[in-house]
């Protein structure tokens, strides 16, 4: 009988695999219609409806930082058909800066696929900051509170780049929050503020224009847009990589046949030249990769930042 009843589950797991999905999917996205994050997801949300042959709905749901839509996919059925499209913030953040956190990011869902990264740049005011990033950390070391740095607002990921960076070089860059990623670049590039921890579309304009001097690039390799400026390891910072990265999660509990069938359809719509395109014009770079790869970014994630946090002050309700 015994025998009998394994043979059964392993002749099961693949019509498992076969007949999903038999209904539409719903893929929530945690900030508002026309950003990167949502024109992400409905691109990835295409493929994957032409794949799967069910249609994949994008509803957007922002507040919170993106914790109201990760908070709503957590508290789905665990059956696949409810899908978050989940960032460094609300995945690998939220849980250091929010101490009431409806959800675990690593308990609440079950990791699809990594969609995106977009590194960090450092990008300085070009007649107020040195021309290096070994000349800038040296100067702001030896006056500390003389520089400071512009964010998206206060606990963002921009904010906490500036921080981690504070930490691993031992200066005091002095935090100022802004009401988003424009208003701070153009404080930037007017000398009003003096740096921005941001992802390059953030400041992109700006460096084509000589008012920003990109300092260097948070990235494992030079970026192809910008191939003249280093990566922090060739300027002095190895360690220094970090990624404003989008992924898919679905609610945990989620059948292991399906996160599979959704996975490599992710990650042979992520091949395609059309999407490619579509992902580098907004700054970004197409990733994807495994389930487990994408889990243990994540438990990476929220190992990382809580010591950063504490030691910054940084806390939201």
């Amino acid at each position: 009988m015994a025998t009998l009843a394994m043979f059964a589950a392993l002749e099961a797991a693949p019509v498992m695999a076969q007949a999903f999905p038999t209904k539409p999917l719903r893929l929530i996205v945690s900030f508002v219609p026309g950003g990167p994050t949502d024109i992400v997801a409905r691109v990835v949300a295409g493929k994957m409806s032409e794949g799967l042959g069910q249609q994949v709905v994008v509803e957007n749901r922002g507040g919170a930082g993106g914790t109201l839509g990760a908070d709503a996919v957590a508290k789905s059925p665990g059956d696949g058909y409810t899908l978050l499209l989940g960032t460094i913030s609300t995945l690998g953040v939220a849980s250091s800066v929010y101490p009431n956190l409806p959800y675990d990011p690593r308990k609440s869902f079950a990791p699809v696929s990594l969609l995106t990264d977009a590194y960090f740049v450092i990008g300085v005011n070009s007649t107020a900051v040195p021309g290096t990033l070994r000349e800038f950390i040296a100067q702001a070391k030896a006056a500390p509170g003389k520089f400071n740095f512009a964010s998206n607002g206060a606990g963002n990921i921009t904010h906490i780049a500036g921080e981690l960076f504070n930490n691993m070089v031992g200066t005091n860059v002095v935090h100022i929050p802004y009401k988003g990623t424009a208003p701070a670049a153009l404080d930037v590039a007017a000398g009003r503020a003096h740096v921005q921890f941001d992802v390059l579309p953030a400041f992109q304009q700006h460096i084509a224009s000589g008012k920003i001097r990109a300092l260097a690039i948070a990235s494992p390799r030079r970026d192809s847009r910008i191939p003249d400026v280093p990566t922090t390891a060739e300027a002095g910072m190895s360690d220094f990589v970090l990624s404003a990265w989008f992924g898919l999660v679905a609610t945990a509990g989620s059948p292991e046949p399906a996160i599979r069938r959704m996975n490599a359809e992710i990650n042979k719509g992520l091949a395609a030249n059309d999407v490619r395109e579509t992902i580098f014009k907004l700054g970004l770079e197409p990733a994807g990769g495994s389930p487990e790869q994408f889990a243990a970014l994540i438990a990476k994630e929220n190992e990382r930042w809580p010591a950063i946090v504490k030691a910054a002050g940084i806390k939201l309700d």
